[in-house]
């Protein structure tokens, strides 16, 4: 996971500086410069539920910071889960944790959560 503190970091020219990586399994999802930096608010289910939540709701985080990806085939290693509200939600393809983020049907971009992933150094 990244510290909302080092984005910045993480940035240049509007793109991943890093290479991007899962943060449970190491497995490369992204290279360096693949992806644009863009700014959102949007509700993403937490990757652990919490055990007391009922079976038909889902406990959500609000995340800001988004890796935008405008074709999924430019992703290294990605995996989809469930669709919700015209949202596919994205995991990591080897461990299959997340979701890291979300795809978006009506548009085809994907949206890969800063705070969700690990970025190293390419």
């Amino acid at each position: 996971m990244t510290d909302e503190a080092n984005f910045a970091d993480q940035i240049e020219n509007e793109k991943n500086r890093t290479n991007v990586r899962c943060q449970f399994c190491n497995s490369l999802m992204l290279k360096a410069k693949e992806a644009s930096y863009c700014e959102q608010e949007v509700n993403v289910p937490l990757m652990v539920q919490k055990k007391d939540s009922k079976s038909d709701s889902l406990n959500t985080e609000t995340l800001h910071h988004f890796w935008l990806v405008e074709d999924m085939m430019t992703f290294e290693n990605i995996g989809f889960s469930h669709t919700v509200d015209g949202r596919k939600f994205l995991v990591c393809a080897d461990c299959e944790r997340g979701p890291v983020g979300y795809h978006e049907l009506s548009t085809k971009r994907c949206y890969l959560s800063l705070k969700r992933v690990v970025h190293v150094d390419a």
